[in-house]
């Protein structure tokens, strides 16, 4: 009897590492994957055989793909609402579900929500032109409510000569523009939780991420002296939206430590994210385990942590870089035998996320210099003069 006929199918749309990363532990639990991917050969598509290349705002191709499986879920929020309100008159399970998963793809949506709840969050309102933004205050953040990602879609604005480039991007797009308080910081935080549509969360140690340029380049679990009454607050900010927005699968809640001693909620992911990537080696549970047990509403892993810490630090491709991400291992791994290298399949591009290594270890300052190194070799930073 093959694997088919003895586990659901789950079907995921988009081909992206964080699919790829899902068939990992799908491989483990004996559960088939089918994936929609936007191109042959592309990170998930390499290792999901069942993948089929289609364009995911296309409803056919949806329910081709999810045609005989259990339940489908996302490597990334695009997927249109009404698309995903049509799988589930279908009868499909769509984890996350439309009415939850819009929070995430709709910034404006998210922000009342989350005002509705009385989630704290920073001073934010739907600006129209450049008047309203100086009717709201400047210096300030502006943000498309629709399509960003990266720092795309974000600009600090300190006059109004500034707002051309986001009312011109609002005009040529469609999208509405969210301008934002600019916070008072301490430091970026990520309170990461599994829910599963029984009911039952698991959440992981609230870690502490490092933002340059837009981009995630490093988290360390658990964040570093954080107050354990905000650890705690954080968490259950998370299970709460969780809860109340009824998300399945991982939600992340990427926060500000404000300076003053509170939290403030930034933006929502309902997927497994970047700063839960530690969660492969870190954890017992990873984030994509824990999000495929949530989707097929299993019992949810343990969340704890392995060790006292680990540090996840993403690869990027650099300027200088040449050759192949390969190569980088007979150094890393030799240097480093404890070292948990993860590659995307990707192609090399400045700044383009292409991995990340995972430390782990009872010392901070070790495994921070640990998964510095490596991921500074891989991007071709350092060389053997380094050593």
């Amino acid at each position: 009897m093959s694997t088919d006929e003895l586990a659901p199918r789950v079907a995921v749309i988009g081909g992206g590492q964080l699919a790829r990363m899902m068939a990992e532990p799908a491989a483990a639990m004996g559960l088939p994957l089918r994936l929609l991917a936007e191109a042959e050969g592309v990170s998930a598509a390499q290792v999901i055989v069942d993948h089929e290349v289609g364009d995911y705002t296309d409803l056919a191709a949806l329910r081709r793909i999810t045609d005989g499986c259990t339940a489908v879920t996302f490597d990334h929020e695009h997927v249109p609402t009404e698309h995903l309100r049509a799988l589930e008159a279908d009868g499909l399970a769509v984890h996350p579900g439309p009415a939850a998963l819009v929070n995430a793809q709709d910034k404006g949506v998210m922000r009342e929500s989350l005002a509705a709840l009385g989630v704290p969050c920073p001073q934010n309102a739907i600006v129209a032109d450049v008047a309203e933004v100086e009717k709201f205050g400047l210096p300030c953040v502006l943000k498309t409510t629709r399509g960003g990602y990266d720092g795309k879609g974000v600009w600090f604005v300190k006059t109004a000569e500034d707002c051309a480039d986001a009312f011109a991007t609002a005009e040529r797009t469609g999208v509405r523009i969210l301008a934002e308080e600019l916070v008072d910081f301490r430091r970026e935080l990520s309170a990461l939780v599994a829910r599963s549509p029984s009911g039952q969360v698991a959440a992981w140690p609230v870690v502490a991420s490092e933002q340059r340029d837009g981009i995630c380049r490093e988290v360390i679990a658990p964040a570093p002296d954080l107050d354990p009454e905000l650890a705690v607050q954080a968490q259950q900010i998370a299970m709460r939206v969780a809860g109340e927005l009824g998300v399945t699968g991982v939600l992340a809640v990427e926060l500000f430590e404000t300076n003053d001693g509170r939290v403030l909620v930034n933006e929502l992911a309902m997927r497994p994210h970047n700063t839960g990537h530690w969660t492969q080696d870190g954890s017992v549970t990873s984030q994509f385990e824990n999000h495929l047990r949530a989707v097929l509403d299993l019992p949810l892993g343990a969340p704890d942590a392995r060790e006292n810490w680990t540090v996840m630090v993403n690869i990027l491709g650099g300027e200088q870089q040449t050759g192949r991400l390969y190569d980088g291992y007979p150094h890393a791994l030799a240097r480093d035998p404890r070292l948990r290298v993860h590659l995307y399949g990707k192609g090399l591009r400045p700044g383009r996320k292409v991995g990340h290594v995972n430390a782990y270890g009872d010392d901070l300052a070790d495994c921070l210099e640990r998964a510095r190194h490596a991921a500074a070799w891989f991007a071709g930073e350092l060389g053997e003069e380094s050593e």
